[in-house]
Formats: structure tokens, C-alpha cells, sequence
């Protein structure tokens, strides 16, 4: 693990950058290694199961690449794939009976959902010991008061805190963090987990006064807003570690053609230019969420049958 100072940050003319991709890939021939180990010891196999209804193209991109990376790491991978018409009703009897299926340890329901339908209501129904996403308001609960042996994190905000800890190590005691964005699946979770660690967190939203010099005395930056290339190199102290949350698909123009691209809520040349080291958009974030979400299987899996879970 590399630790970085502000000192160190501020030498430094460019940032170094948060490889997600080469961290998930670690961490994913880890899981696939314990995962062995538990078929040869226990004759245990996790099982995930992926629930999408409609065909929304961002979502099916998403559920292929999560299947593709839960068989490579050796888990039972079932995938529902329903109308875009489906009741609410249907929706619900299928997430009971994902429940109740003992090779099952863990079920995600692709968000967002067509529009007849209650996310609410559809995420509550999943049984909070199978709620990979950690999106269950038990797992809510037990994340928030720091209750976390059994719990389950969101996948996105764990993944955070991997790369976070990578760079500044586990205790965060003295340093500043700021959130920007306040969702239940990425602001809120993130916090807990930064205080957790006992950082000292702000979390911050449209209605922030003043957002930049909010943001200006952070440490560690966490930005999670859907808004493309928001967070100027300006906006962020010298050494800091940032991490871009946001997906945001924008128009450029190349050689006089109309094309389109990903990019984060940062504006990551600049922000560079300042700060220690920071996720890029595509690779950061988004590989990282996907394996921890294998990860929450394989401890799902291990709670089910009574084994011991890290």
C-alpha cells in the first residue's frame, strides 16, 4: 500500500492516478481464489442472482458485466430477465422466490426500474441477508450506527474506501473529507463509512453555500453528483486524494465528428494538477463497484453457512 502526505501531493506535478480497473482485477483473483477454497472445503458455491427488467441499454451493459465477472470468479450465476411491462406483482414473486432459494445468497435488482413500478418497495422486498446492494433499510441501519459484522455496504462506496485506504491508510483520524452529493447510494453510505474510519466529514449538496471553499478544505474529495466535469482543479486542496464517482455521457467533437464520451463529475486534467492522486472516469469507480459486489456474495455466502467472514 502507498501512503501519500499532502507534502508529498504537493511535490508531485501531476497526480497519481487510481487505477480501478488493475485494483479490481486484484481483488477479483483474490475472491476467485477463496471461492475455490470454499468449493473444495466446504462444497459451498456462492450463488448470485441478478434481477433486470426492461431493456434499459445502460442496464443490460451493467448486468453482462457483472455476470461475466461472477462466473469468472466461480459463483452460480442466474440472471431474471423480465418485460418491461412487469407488474409489480410478478416483480415481488420473484424476489420471494429468489429468497427462499437456498443456492441463492445473494440478489440485486439493476436500478433504475420501469416506471410502474416502486423502488422502494421492490428493494425492501429483498431479503436483508441476500442484499448484496446494501440497499436494505436494516443494512441502512446497521451500516449508520457502524453495526457492520453482518451487514451488507452499498458496492460503490466500499469500493471508495478501498482506494481511499490504499493511498491514505485505514485510520483517517485528522483528515478532512467532503461528499458531494447526499444519495442514500453513494452520499449517505460513503459518510459513514469515511466516520467510520474517523474522519472528519461534511457532506455537501445543491443547496451547500459556498461549495467550492467547502470542498477546498478537504483531504480527501468523494464526488457523487451526475454532474459532468463539475469539480475544477481550483476547487480542491493541494495533496488531496479524490475520488469521481460519476458516470456522465457528454457530445464531444473529433476531427468534425459528433462522438460521445464518459466522464466523471471532476475535471480530472485539472484536478490533477493539483491533487496527490485521483480515480480517472472510465476505470476508477466503476470496476471497483462491480467486485465488491462479488465480495458481498462470498460473505453472504460464508454468513449463510455459518462461517467466518472477514
Amino acid at each position: 500500500m502507498r501512503r501519500l502526505t499532502a507534502k508529498q501531493g504537493n511535490d508531485m506535478s501531476k497526480a497519481i492516478r487510481i487505477d480501478g480497473k488493475a485494483m479490481a482485477a486484484e481483488l477479483s483473483a483474490k475472491i476467485t481464489e477463496e471461492t475455490a477454497a470454499l468449493l473444495q472445503d466446504h462444497g459451498l458455491v456462492p450463488g448470485l442472482a441478478v434481477v433486470i427488467i426492461g431493456e434499459d441499454p445502460a442496464s443490460q451493459v451493467y448486468v453482462r458485466n457483472k455476470k461475466r465477472t461472477a462466473e469468472a470468479c466461480g459463483f452460480h450465476s442466474v440472471q431474471h430477465s423480465l418485460a418491461e411491462e412487469s407488474s409489480q406483482e410478478d416483480v415481488l414473486a420473484l424476489i420471494d422466490q429468489l429468497n427462499n432459494d437456498e443456492s441463492i445468497h445473494g440478489i440485486l435488482v439493476q436500478l433504475p426500474l420501469p416506471d410502474q413500478l416502486d423502488e422502494q418497495t421492490v428493494t425492501q422486498a429483498v431479503a436483508p441477508h441476500k442484499d448484496v446492494d446494501g440497499f436494505h433499510f436494516i443494512n441502512i441501519g446497521k451500516l449508520t450506527s457502524g453495526n457492520t459484522a453482518d451487514a451488507f455496504v452499498p458496492c460503490t462506496p466500499a469500493g471508495c474506501m478501498v482506494m481511499i485506504e490504499q493511498h491514505l491508510g485505514k485510520d483517517l483520524s485528522g483528515k478532512n473529507a467532503v461528499v458531494i452529493g447526499r444519495s442514500n447510494i453513494v452520499g449517505k453510505p460513503m459518510a459513514s463509512l469515511l466516520l467510520q474510519e474517523n474522519a472528519t466529514v461534511t457532506i455537501t449538496h445543491s443547496r451547500t453555500k459556498d461549495l467550492p471553499d467547502v470542498v477546498r478544505q478537504a483531504d480527501i474529495v468523494v464526488a457523487a453528483v451526475g454532474r459532468p466535469n463539475m469539480v475544477g482543479g481550483d476547487w480542491i486542496k493541494p495533496g488531496a486524494v479524490v475520488i469521481d464517482v460519476g458516470i456522465n455521457r457528454i457530445e464531444v467533437t473529433v476531427d468534425g465528428e459528433p462522438k460521445s464520451k464518459l466522464t466523471g463529475d471532476i475535471d480530472y486534467d485539472a484536478v490533477c494538477e493539483v491533487a496527490a492522486a485521483a480515480t480517472p472516469v472510465p476505470g476508477g469507480v466503476g470496476p471497483m463497484t462491480i467486485v465488491m459486489l462479488m465480495s458481498n456474495t462470498l460473505r453472504a455466502a460464508r454468513l449463510a453457512s455459518g462461517l467466518s467472514v472477514d
